[in-house]
């Protein structure tokens, strides 16, 4: 076992004293030591019911052999940092999560691992860490809240960001507005619509590190506990039989994974989490995998943003095995290995069947729509790429006029100040990965847009991120960013611009050339601590905004 390393032999007796003094006996000493690691936190419902999850997983791993040991890490919650200097911690927390899991695991030898996730960086730092550790481990997501009721209908926490601009623009009275907040987040869970976790939930499933099913239950079904339990005994399965991560995740289950968030319409953040899940599993993925991924599938499911429903009702009409079994009899997944030892197949075989006839999921000769909800762009603006989100769109191509802004806060205020017109172009630079630092998502400027009625008439291109809620006409991870040179950094007020989702193109006419001499970087936001530190080491949005090293920045401005 690899924790002899710490309780085996003589010289080890200070450790076993110290095991000793946590209430472990001789005979749990001797067993393997199996981490559970989870991101609990009572700031918010997204990672609130995950301890109560850990002791059902250490129950398991008791029941299956083996002895738990218990760590939390950090989680830094999008919702409430969202248009805040806070969000520059949210993709950062990422690196952090998968460092500390690692440091933690690795420091104290241990034999296995149960990661316990909720919302949002959680989610792909868990996968980073099973990849980068590849020791035995399973992952499980906490699960979806329950959706809200207000007037007799479904809302989310998105109909929160949405009422904001709708009483930014004089649309909804103050009591409205705070009768959305109060109705919106009814208990423990991730945010219900097909956002970055529940679309990162699935992408778990996919990569075959947690079971089929099990990150579909949401947090507060009654089924929750004993999958959590199952999980602890399947981490002791996996150990015995030495059935590691990187094992399971092959380039074909990268790519199921890119087809399942295309046919779910979920969120563009999932490419950049899979970008970085596969640097740390040594699996060559690229940004052109996901744009096939996006055209080759069609949307399926009627999930918010764009759609009608939400997890709770995906989950009640058979979850992400009904969405997969559409796509599998289509020809379009591959069958992969999973953690349970089974095939992918297998699993969906013996996926029980669904519980609702909720209309979420639609064959895929008769979709909602004929190809995925982003497209990857180039062009004189991203010469290293970016993503345009195209769910809930009637057209995919922009043409306007620039309106530059320096930060997400000056684009809000001009938004709620009623300075952006029909045919603008939002242009948000310098919330990229370095530049943020920390590349913010944007959902704050783009619920303000489609609260104020401007969804349909506006573009927005940053170098930062969206959320899994944005919906509209929207380019994110402009590549290079604009701190670092990319032409982003170049534009003015008026100059024209072109996103076409058809040529893949983002681009403009104006003298890119002429503007880089007179042009100058700015002075970075932070100078110390881990924003500083992480604005040096990260790498392009386009690889996957990692930290490892093992993809260094190498763009130059020509």
């Amino acid at each position: 076992m690899r924790s002899d390393a710490i309780k085996k032999g003589s010289d080890r007796a200070p450790a076993r004293a110290m095991l000793r003094a946590t209430g472990l006996d001789d005979d749990a000493i001797g067993k393997p030591l199996v981490a559970i690691v989870h991101t609990w936190s009572n700031v918010s419902p997204c990672n609130l019911n995950l301890r109560d999850l850990a002791q059902e997983v250490a129950e398991g791993i008791r029941a299956a052999g083996g002895t738990p040991i218990e760590f939390n890490t950090i989680a830094v919650t999008d919702g409430i940092a969202m248009g805040t200097p806070g969000m520059r911690a949210s993709l950062v927390s990422r690196e952090v999560i998968t460092d500390s899991i690692e440091l933690a695991v690795e420091g104290h030898s241990l034999d296995a691992m149960v990661v316990l996730c909720g919302c949002d960086k959680t989610i792909p730092a868990a996968a980073m860490a099973l990849a980068r550790l590849d020791i035995p481990g399973v992952a499980l997501y906490g699960g979806s809240i329950g959706h809200g009721k207000l007037h007799g209908k479904s809302i989310t926490v998105q109909d929160v960001f949405e009422a904001v601009g709708a009483h930014g623009a004089g649309k909804l009275s103050d009591e409205e507005l705070k009768q959305v907040e109060t109705r919106a987040c009814p208990g423990a869970g991730a945010c219900g619509g097909q956002y970055t976790a529940n679309t990162m939930a699935m992408v778990l499933t996919a990569l075959g590190l947690s079971p089929v099913g099990l990150n579909d239950i949401p947090a507060t079904h009654a089924d929750k506990s004993a999958a959590a339990r199952h999980c602890g005994a399947l981490a002791m399965q996996c150990l015995k039989q030495q059935r590691t991560p990187r094992s399971l995740m092959t380039r074909e289950a990268f790519v199921n994974a890119a087809r399942l968030v295309a046919a779910t319409a979920g969120s563009t953040n999932a490419a950049l989490h899979l970008l970085a899940i596969a640097n740390e599993a040594g699996v060559k993925l690229d940004l052109e995998d996901f744009n096939a991924a996006s055209e080759q599938t069609p949307v399926i499911a009627d999930l918010m943003p764009a759609g009608r429903y939400s997890a709770v009702e995906m989950f009640e009409a058979g979850g992400v095995a009904a969405i997969a079994n559409e796509l599998r009899r289509a020809g379009m997944l591959a069958d992969t290995p999973t953690v349970t030892g089974r095939s992918l197949f297998a699993e969906l075989d013996e996926a029980p069947p669904a519980q609702a006839a909720h209309a979420v999921v639609h064959p895929v000769d008769k979709p909602l729509k004929p190809r995925g909800g982003y497209a990857i762009l180039y062009g004189n603006l991203a010469p290293e790429g970016c993503i345009l989100k195209l769910a809930g769109l009637g057209t995919n191509r922009f043409e306007g006029r620039a309106r530059v802004f320096e930060s997400e806060e000056a684009a809000f205020a001009a938004v709620q100040g009623d300075r952006i017109r029909k045919g603008d172009v939002i242009v948000i630079r310098n919330e990229g990965p370095a530049g943020g630092p920390g590349m913010r998502e944007m959902l704050g400027v783009t619920a303000a847009l489609i609260g104020r009625g401007l969804g349909a008439d506006v573009a927005l291109i940053t170098d930062g991120r969206f959320s899994g809620a944005t919906r509209g006409f929207m380019v994110g991870h402009v590549a290079p960013e604009a701190v670092r040179g990319g032409p982003i950094a170049l534009l003015a007020d008026g100059d024209r611009i072109v996103i076409d989702g058809q040529s893949r193109t983002l681009s403009t006419d104006i003298d890119l050339d002429a503007r880089r001499a007179g042009w100058k970087a700015p002075a970075p936001k932070v100078t110390r601590g881990a924003l500083a530190k992480y604005a040096q080491l990260v790498g392009s949005a386009s690889t996957g905004a990692v930290t490892n090293g093992s993809t260094p920045y190498r763009w130059r401005a020509p």
